[in-house]
């Protein structure tokens, strides 16, 4: 592959000054836009828009699907986030808001598929809410990711360049406490006080976790009470965990759902649940070591591999049963912090790394042909 390193770093440029904050939909239309001109560019043919729950998502469909490349274009940053960290190259060193999750990435996949000799096989899709937990492109992934023999997410590396092997699943509840109200002076003993029950709901919840198995259940948000002499009659609080296998993340939920009230008369609703399946290790480690393969025939180097507690669109993937490989993108760091940035030198030699590995694969599906479910598409 022939790295056009200007117009990489020119895309590059136009997609970061193009400020793309998940909450902002007109934002992320207008980001779509962008991204859209740089595809027809590169592809010579317009994407597929979707809009779902007003959030804009692209996909480029290259016959049948049998590679799913992974990417977003929302960021955290808000508008008016260029003024204090404005696009730069120093050095090796490029900045700016989203640069590293995950603007580099995205121009990674752009130019990577558009320097295939043959695209057939390929699907790339950019989603418009991953920061958000991907609410409206869940279902867009799974459905795309059907049939495909892999599935490649661009999004940045872990620590010193490391592909990201393994991600934790994610869980999410809110356990919401009615009580009674009463004065607290004149007479406490007539209310229930959702208070103390919510601190009984806490510490069971918390002792839910199991530092071996790398399970945590953490109970964050709390909010209880309404005056300093009213005995509350509603808390409630929030609770986050992070699995590594599917067995624990079934274990916490049914242990959560099963918690009940202990002081009498106060009674507990209990919402939410499983946002993401955890990407294990069994999903990735086959093409963990194609990369690792491709890499060291590229000239880049050994590669390395991490597993990460953050999650990703490559959970929804691993968790339908596709093999999945993470952490494709930039290298560099401070996600979603004023120092943000990802190193020029490791943008263009991971696209190379992209692009070989998509090439590498699209070859060999082509030679199995498509199965059933492919050939229903």
């Amino acid at each position: 592959m022939n790295v056009d390193t200007n117009q990489m770093l020119e895309d590059l440029r136009t997609v970061i000054e193009c400020e793309s904050p998940s909450t902002d939909l007109v934002a992320i239309a207008r980001s779509a836009d962008t991204i859209t001109e740089i595809g027809k560019r590169l592809f010579g043919c317009p994407p597929e828009r979707i809009v779902i729950e007003g959030r804009t998502h692209l996909r480029w469909r290259f016959g049948i699907p049998r590679v799913l490349v992974l990417c977003h274009h929302d960021t955290v940053w808000p508008i008016g986030s260029l003024i204090e960290h404005p696009f730069e190259i120093d050095g090796d060193v490029l900045r700016g808001p989203g640069s590293f999750d995950m603007k580099v990435g995205l121009v990674m996949a752009l130019h990577a598929i558009a320097a295939l000799p043959n695209r057939e096989g390929v699907s790339l899709l950019v989603t418009g809410d991953e920061e958000l937990g991907s609410p409206s492109s869940r279902q867009l992934i799974e459905d795309e990711a059907h049939g495909c023999g892999a599935a490649l997410v661009l999004e940045a590396s872990a620590d010193a360049g490391a592909l990201k092997v393994a991600r934790k699943g994610v869980s999410l509840y809110e356990v919401v406490v009615q009580g009674r109200a009463a004065h607290a002076g004149l007479e406490p003993e007539r209310g229930v006080n959702a208070s103390i029950e919510a601190a009984h709901q806490i510490l069971t919840v918390a002792s839910l976790g199991d530092a071996a198995l790398g399970t945590t259940v953490t109970p964050t948000l709390l909010r209880s009470g309404t005056t300093t002499n009213t005995v509350p009659a509603a808390s409630s609080f929030a609770v986050d965990v992070r699995v590594r296998t599917l067995a624990e993340q079934h274990r916490v939920d049914t242990a959560i759902g099963a918690l009940a009230a202990r002081l009498p008369d106060a009674v507990l609703n209990i919402t939410g649940g499983a946002n993401r399946p955890p990407l294990e290790e069994s999903a990735a480690m086959e093409l963990f070591a194609r990369a690792s393969r491709l890499a060291e025939e590229l000239g880049i180097g050994r590669l390395q591999s991490a597993s990460v507690g953050g999650a990703s669109d490559g959970n929804f993937t691993a968790g339908i049963g596709v093999p999945t490989l993470d952490g494709l993108g930039a290298v560099g760091g401070g996600a979603h912090a004023i120092n943000e940035h990802a190193l020029v030198s490791a943008f263009f030699e991971r696209t190379r790394l992209v692009h070989a590995l998509i090439a590498e694969l699209i070859h060999e599906f082509a030679q199995t042909g498509p199965t059933a479910s492919e050939s229903a598409r």
